[in-house]
């Protein structure tokens, strides 16, 4: 199971400009093309900037030097690589506040642009093709559960779980290995356990710890010799049984 890649979503062979290229043509470019930004390429192919309609609309506003995408672009470029995850791209593009991503290759030449709405088409995925990842890669590959044990609901992106599970301690990690399913948008845990794992390991770690930690402070208080009445801790944590 993998989140899909830049290299799945992007636009390939994106509409580029170079430094010289005018403002009113960067204007029609992105009007015919629908597009909100464009990468500036160097005559090698490199993104070395981008200008966006906030860069053009700062432009006209100031009436201040050259109208040429050299002068108006937002430089350094903040680009993507092909073998990225969505995921990546997407906190790629909150963190650096853009839109969108120049992608390049290996030599730094770009190959594609992704954007935020090319993210918006993971939820807009079909809930049959996100029901079978959860059956096949989730539940059945990774958690080694059979088919039969759990049902996959999907309605609009929002998976419903319903079944029984071997051990309580698996519920969560079904529960987030779901979520992290490219196009799940909520998931709604009905599932049940056969066998309370977890409970059963928290008291015998909790009885195995308070049996180490008296003896642990009772040793301490044997060697330095704390007087009646005074509690001492050896400040050392209780090994676990072996």
């Amino acid at each position: 199971m993998r989140h899909r890649r830049v290299a799945d979503l992007m636009t390939p062979n994106a509409v580029t400009v170079q430094r010289g290229t005018l403002f009113r043509e960067i204007a029609r470019l992105l009007d015919e093309y629908d597009i909100t930004a464009v990468p500036v390429v160097d005559d090698d192919g490199r993104p070395v900037g981008v200008v966006s309609e906030a860069d053009l609309l700062r432009r006209q506003l100031s009436k201040a030097g050259a109208a040429t995408a050299g002068a108006i672009m937002t430089s350094p470029a903040v680009v993507a690589r092909p073998e990225w995850s969505v995921v990546e791209a997407a906190r790629t593009m909150e963190h650096r506040r853009v839109k969108r991503l120049p992608v390049v290759d290996d030599t730094g030449r770009l190959i594609g642009v992704i954007s935020r709405s090319d993210l918006v088409q993971l939820f807009l995925r079909r809930d049959r093709a996100i029901q079978e990842e959860i059956l096949e890669e989730v539940l059945t590959r990774t958690l080694g559960v059979a088919p039969s044990a759990v049902t996959v609901d999907v309605a609009d992106g929002t998976v419903t779980l319903i079944g029984a599970l071997e051990r309580k301690s698996l519920v969560p990690i079904a529960v987030r290995l779901c979520e992290s399913v490219d196009g799940v948008i909520e998931v709604i845990d009905r599932l049940t356990f056969e066998q309370d794992d977890a409970t059963h390991d928290d008291a015998s770690h909790d009885i195995s710890h308070d049996a180490s930690h008296d003896a642990s402070h009772d040793e301490a208080v044997q060697d330095v010799g704390v007087p009646d009445g005074i509690t001492a801790r050896s400040g050392q944590p209780a090994a676990e049984p072996g």
